[in-house]
């Protein structure tokens, strides 16, 4: 019998005496009920940047391409591959269940590379010397589970695909990839962005609430979503997941959810964001490498982390992206693409990685993030035979967002968002003027520029080291924006901090339409006012408060390590020169404002601000006309 005329499940079954690269691939798709099995087999082959991908094909990036946003990372060498399907096509999941053989897979010698107490230690360094110095609002550390498959072949990388698909609930993707030389096995739960007649998708997933030991119930699900620490986590990655929509899409994102991502050992709350690109889908790719969710925020600076605290070796795959690009029946441009986590990467000789992080941030526990790394781990390992799967009357149980108490505690938390950020801006005819916003390493910068343009602005963004930026600001007509950025700004050894610290004291001295500065560049002009900046205790990374400003309660999103402090003596000097300090009960400095300038410390573009976009536009309307009155 002629291939083709063999019964899909026939030739599924074959692939195990074939020669040829091949992907299985079973994938939630957007208005589809059933969700089949998709086979491909066809050449790989490799290609050194994102824009030589061809239009169709499967593609597998890892960490490394990050190099292409300009950012650090270490070369381990691992090679960008594409998959180009000769051949390919559908099976219903039951009947590939059916076709595949059920074979058990012996790993030998396994163990994480950084054993328990060590990741313990890493977690504490991290929240001491990074987080609490502002590098960052959170961070992903990678530990690897190692082992060997002897003898490993392509039997046995189709029964892990067979295990996974049968014994994992609610992944996005469930995927083998075998290439000849490397083989990639896992239940993804993340799509990393897709894209479908214009439309972007990102779906930010944090927060992990692993299954207790006799199996998950709402009333304990309460507690978590209860949790403070995972709150935030979640919020920080939506507000770091949206700088990249707002990037990517041409009129930035919008929020929708948060929801319930339900899988066979934990769970974790998740948001979708959507926007409109006229992008190409390669460029779409490329501007969302990486998910905040296994680098942590801001991004480039966490690669700068990830170097310093990761075992050497480099990322390879993990926390990359598989990528299937294609055309849809009009032929518009498509991408489907899931984070690679919760896999297993193995080498043609049997060499096995499992790699898996927790996402730290200022309220971890190190123990708890230690339990978070062996619960991400579960899926892949009970399907590997080193741990136990889930029995299959708890896999099948009703679904815990079910429960109208579990939905109403989800319902609550989008309460806690911005309005801004819940429905999709159309960008205004008439623009009333041009700012100029000056990013220090954050990309919050395109946030920024996203709401600026909302209400009306021309908006240019330039990075702090652009050749001739300050010649710029100079001869910008329009008001400036002082972004911001990670790092101690008191440090006179950081060269940053210096031109920084040189360029707010030049604007707020002379800038003839007005200076703004945001929580990095409030900080630059409260120094050059002469207030102490300094160390805060406790991080205020991803936290919502309430604040008095300027005489009424606004809640707001706090990103910073760092404070301005003012006493009640610096407060009265400051006013003699009629500048105005908002700030709290033990003098930290919330906000401030004087003839042609003003700075606050919160972020009024992120998600947390709920007043973002209004304090926005009264704040450079007023620096714009205090500025016109200094004359």
């Amino acid at each position: 019998m002629r291939l083709a005329e063999q019964h899909p499940a026939q030739r599924l079954a074959r692939l195990a005496d074939d020669d040829r690269p091949f992907a299985l691939l079973h994938r939630r798709l957007p208005g589809r009920d059933d969700h089949p099995v998709e086979v491909l087999t066809g050449p790989v082959s490799v290609r050194e940047r994102l824009a030589e991908l061809p239009d169709g094909g499967l593609a597998l990036v890892p960490f490394r391409q990050i190099r292409e946003r300009g950012f650090d990372v270490r070369d381990d060498g691992t090679p960008l591959l594409v998959l180009e399907p000769e051949e390919s096509y559908e099976i219903p999941a039951a009947t590939a269940l059916a076709a595949l053989e059920d074979r058990a897979v012996r790993v030998e010698g396994g163990g994480f590379d950084v054993d328990d107490e060590a990741y313990g230690a890493i977690v504490r360094r991290v929240l001491r010397d990074e987080i609490g110095r502002g590098e960052g609002a959170n961070f992903v550390i990678r530990r690897t589970y190692r082992g060997r498959i002897e003898g490993f072949s392509r039997r046995d990388a189709l029964a892990l695909f067979r295990r996974l698909l049968a014994g994992e609930r609610g992944a996005y993707w469930t995927f083998v990839v075998h290439t000849g030389e490397r083989t990639l096995v896992g239940a993804s739960p993340e799509a990393h962005v897709r894209m479908s007649g214009g439309t972007v998708v990102m779906n930010p997933i944090s927060g992990t609430y692993r299954y207790p030991e006799g199996g998950p119930t709402p009333e304990h699900l309460l507690g978590f979503l209860a949790d403070a620490k995972e709150r935030e986590e979640l919020s920080m990655v939506v507000d770091e997941e949206l700088k990249m929509m707002c990037t990517a899409c041409d009129m930035g994102g919008v929020v929708v959810g948060p929801r319930l991502k339900e899988m066979a050992h934990l769970a974790h709350t998740e948001y979708e964001l959507r926007g409109r690109s006229t992008l190409d889908a390669r460029e779409v790719l490329r501007d969302t490498m990486f998910a905040a969710t296994v680098t942590g925020s801001p991004v480039q600076n966490a690669c700068r982390v990830i170097e310093r605290y990761e075992p050497d070796g480099g990322r390879g795959y993990y926390a990359g992206a598989l990528a299937l690009l294609g055309r849809d029946a009009g032929g518009a441009q498509t991408l489907d693409s899931p984070i690679l986590i919760r896999t297993a990467d193995i080498d043609a000789d049997g060499t096995l990685r499992v790699p898996v992080g927790a996402t730290l941030v200022r309220g971890s526990d190190p123990a708890g993030e230690v339990a978070e790394t062996h619960a991400k781990a579960a899926g892949v390992l009970a399907a590997l035979g080193v741990r136990p799967g889930r029995p299959a009357a708890e896999r099948e149980r009703p679904r815990l967002d079910g429960d109208p108490r579990v939905r109403a505690a989800l319902d609550g938390r989008r309460a806690a968002l911005a309005p801004f950020w819940l429905r999709m801006r159309e960008r205004p005819s008439a623009v009333d003027g041009h700012a100029l916003v000056v990013d220090g390493e954050d990309t919050f910068t395109a946030m920024l520029a996203h709401v600026l343009r909302s209400g009306g602005l021309e908006v240019t963004v330039r990075r702090f080291d652009a050749p001739g930026l300050r010649e710029a600001v100079r001869a910008h007509a329009g008001p400036v924006v002082l972004g911001p950025g990670p790092g101690d700004p008191s440090d006179p050894a950081d060269p940053k901090m210096r031109f920084l610290r040189a360029l707010a004291a030049e604007v707020i001295a002379g800038h003839r339409q007005g200076v703004l500065g945001v929580c990095l560049g409030h900080e630059l002009i409260a120094a050059e006012l002469g207030l102490d900046v300094v160390r805060k205790r406790v991080p205020y990374q991803g936290a919502q408060t309430v604040v008095d400003l300027f005489g009424r309660p606004e809640t707001v999103g706090f990103y910073n390590s760092f404070t301005a402090r003012c006493d009640d003596d610096a407060a009265r000097e400051l006013a003699a020169h009629g500048v105005e300090v908002a700030r709290a009960a033990d003098g930290e400095v919330h906000a401030l404002r004087g003839p042609g300038f003003a700075g606050v410390q919160f972020h009024p573009e992120s998600v947390l601000t709920l007043n973002g976009a209004e304090l926005l536009r009264e704040l450079v309307e007023g620096v714009r006309t205090g500025a016109r009155a200094r004359g």
